[in-house]
């Protein structure tokens, strides 16, 4: 009995040295933040990403967390603690990256891309390499755009006041936008009348009647309880995809070997299916629970999503003349959804015979 004590207190101490090992073994520290919280597509992201990377990297690389707004709490202040090296990776929405790199603000254009196929397809592919190398460019070489994935699915129109089955079902609409060019322009060529609110204040403006609509995911309209303000009616308009931009300090990155860097871009890659698939889970009980309580759903149909594709169309000029590199961009995303098309409607094609 007493041999076999000692052998399990000796095979404990070795893997309290073991661990101790591994914990000191860390040649690369990655602090990583999100301005959001746990039940969030990014944070599922980051946890893929600092397990793969931990793994992968045999313990040489330690990945740190840091959810919501330890490190900062906008993106102007996030992108300027990565270019300055005290934010080694960082998430941001288009609309968060927009006031430094202008032209990511195309991810917000509407209507380009049909499904998720699609969006992944372009998203995974040289569109991102090409944002990449104009960010690094307009940086001067600090911020490197690592992968783009999702957060929070497919934007939708919804309001307080009625079904909207196409264009016309908008007219004189107050609906909320961000304080960004881009969304405005967009909810007027549609009719309505953009009125910027901070997210903060979104329920009580709903419940007041400052305004009457929205342009959100499913998620975000459940999970900020908005139905209950009086949000009643969504739109399956699918007007634009949540795109996420994830971005690293570039030096941080590059100081590192070939092999640990492999590792990152690997860690990357996981992170971005992780986040092309949580939303696509978490919808369904948004879904099932916004129908349930009485929310009209409405997917438009073929003719409907034409004709808001059509009516939408003075964006994508507005943005080409108006947004810095927005015609270069707008090329370069146009020409992979046009790629991406062929490829899936190509492997679409074979997989019905």
């Amino acid at each position: 009995m007493l041999k076999k004590l000692l052998t399990s207190v000796t095979l404990a101490a070795s893997l309290v040295a073991s661990t101790a090992m591994v914990a000191n073994a860390a040649d690369y520290k990655i602090r990583a933040t999100a301005n959001s919280n746990e039940n969030d597509e990014d944070y599922d992201g980051l946890v893929v990403f600092k397990n793969f990377v931990e793994a992968a990297s045999n313990g040489a690389i330690e990945v740190e967390l840091f959810i919501g707004t330890q490190l900062c709490s906008n993106g102007a202040e996030c992108l300027q603690g990565v270019a300055d090296g005290t934010i080694d990776v960082y998430i941001s929405t288009s609309g968060g990256a927009s006031g430094i790199f202008p032209y990511v603000q195309v991810l917000d254009l509407p209507y380009l891309m049909a499904d998720d196929r699609i969006a992944e397809h372009v998203l995974s592919g040289d569109f991102t390499r090409k944002m990449r190398d104009m960010a690094l460019e307009d940086s001067g070489g600090a911020i490197r755009l690592m992968t783009i994935g999702n957060t929070g699915g497919w934007r939708n129109f919804a309001n307080t006041k009625r079904r909207v089955a196409e264009p016309a079902d908008m007219e004189g609409l107050k609906i909320r936008t961000v304080v960004a060019d881009l969304p405005q322009e967009l909810v007027k060529a549609l009719g309505a009348s953009p009125t910027p609110i901070p997210w903060p204040e979104l329920f009580t403006s709903f419940q007041t009647g400052v305004v009457e609509g929205s342009k959100n995911g499913i998620t975000d309209i459940m999970g900020m309880k908005f139905p209950d303000a009086g949000l009643q009616y969504v739109t399956l308009d699918g007007h634009a995809y949540m795109g996420a931009l994830w971005w690293m300090n570039n030096a941080k990155f590059m100081d590192m070997p070939e092999d640990m860097r492999r590792v990152v871009v690997d860690g990357f890659y996981a992170l971005q299916q992780a986040t092309f698939a949580s939303p696509k889970r978490k919808s369904i009980a948004a879904y099932e629970e916004f129908v349930a309580g009485g929310g009209d759903l409405y997917v438009p149909t073929p003719a409907q999503k034409a004709a808001f594709k059509d009516a939408a169309a003075p964006v994508y000029d507005w943005f080409k003349g108006n947004v810095t590199r927005g015609d270069e961009i707008f090329a370069a995303l146009t020409d992979a959804v046009a790629a991406a098309e062929a490829d899936v409607n190509g492997a679409r094609d074979a997989d019905l015979k």
